[in-house]
């Protein structure tokens, strides 16, 4: 074979053993290609067209090289390719070319929920366990028990959430408190929390769905003075020392004697504002002695024991301690303003 055509054939190859695996991209590597193994211009076909000038001995052996170097290039960039590819598709793997993720947001315990846990701290601390019962209940529960009968107004279907087979949504916590004491003798010191219904229209000030806690007390000996004493320190625990209490005369029918608790207004410090209508207190719950109709549906012995009851809506006090004017804003689940809270 003619010398300068084998040197021409081992730089070749050499050239191709580094200009190749240098190749940076696809564009490059055919650049490559192209210059190598051009049809036209390839350094390899400009050697083939010398293998013409040969004798016929020294053909076939030249031939031969020019193929070897031809089949080397074509696996060195053949190689290349494929990892180029690979490291291609390994780059898309690693970008996201998905929109932007939205930043994970922490939760937290809602508002109302918050207020429900703080005020039953409050009770255990004074002696109350946290108890709770059914959200569908009979009227015996709801109505009967309680001492009122069902043709009072409360029972009346305008006021009710009534479901087939002599079932209803309780209007109230105060069911758990009959259970309670058909389950256990006293004494009893409990809180009911939960979720109550009532066919009342949604607007700033009321929902048909709402959290409503209760508490009941029952021993020996327990008087109207230990009733206005415990309401009035948890009042005082849970709006401030400087908070004034008071207790109006009213009538519920499972308490005798009744009375509506309310708070001085601390938003305007008694002088009246739209928070407390003008008058300087803010109404907080209903309250009372328990009725002995009530300790007789339970089988109690009313001349033995006695006790106080109280209802009140956690709703209503978040409303009264943020300052939240639309209690809807509890309901419509707007993570930008329970964020607030958490």
């Amino acid at each position: 074979m003619d010398g300068s055509i084998e040197r021409n054939l081992r730089e070749l190859e050499a050239e191709a053993q580094e200009a190749v695996p240098a190749a940076g991209g696809a564009a490059e590597l055919e650049a490559v290609r192209i210059r190598l193994l051009g049809r036209k211009e390839g350094r390899l076909t400009a050697i083939m067209r010398t293998l013409g000038q040969l004798s016929a001995d020294e053909r076939p052996a030249a031939g031969q090289a020019a193929n070897r170097v031809k089949d080397v290039i074509t696996g060195l960039l053949d190689a290349r390719e494929e990892e180029l590819a690979a490291a291609a598709e390994d780059g898309r793997e690693a970008v996201d070319l998905t929109l932007p993720g939205r930043t994970q947001w922490r939760g937290g315990r809602h508002p109302v929920t918050q207020v429900v846990d703080e005020i039953c701290g409050i009770f255990r601390t004074l002696g109350f366990s946290r108890v709770r019962g059914p959200e569908v209940e009979t009227d015996w529960y709801n109505f009967t028990a309680l001492n009122t009968p069902l043709d009072h107004p409360a029972a009346d279907m305008s006021d009710t959430f009534y479901l087939p087979g002599g079932l209803l949504l309780r209007s109230h916590t105060s069911p758990v408190q009959v259970r309670t004491m058909q389950a256990h003798a006293p004494p009893i010191r409990v809180v009911a929390p939960g979720m109550v219904y009532r066919r009342d229209p949604y607007d700033a000030s009321h929902a048909p769905a709402f959290e409503q806690i209760e508490g009941l007390a029952v021993d020996e000996g327990i008087t109207f003075v230990d009733f206005k004493a415990t309401l009035a320190e948890f009042a005082r625990r849970f709006f401030g020392a400087e908070a004034e209490v008071r207790f109006r005369p009213s009538f519920f029918p499972f308490t005798e004697p009744s009375a509506e608790v309310d708070v001085s207004c601390l938003l305007c410090d008694r002088q009246g504002c739209s928070a407390c209508k003008d008058t300087g207190w803010i109404e907080i719950m209903g309250a009372g002695m328990v009725d002995p109709g009530v300790f007789e549906q339970v089988g109690y012995d009313p001349e033995r024991y006695t006790g106080f009851a109280f209802g009140m809506g956690p709703a209503r006090i978040a409303m009264l301690r943020y300052g939240i004017p639309d209690i809807r804003l509890f309901y419509e689940g707007d993570v930008r303003f329970l964020r607030q809270f958490a």
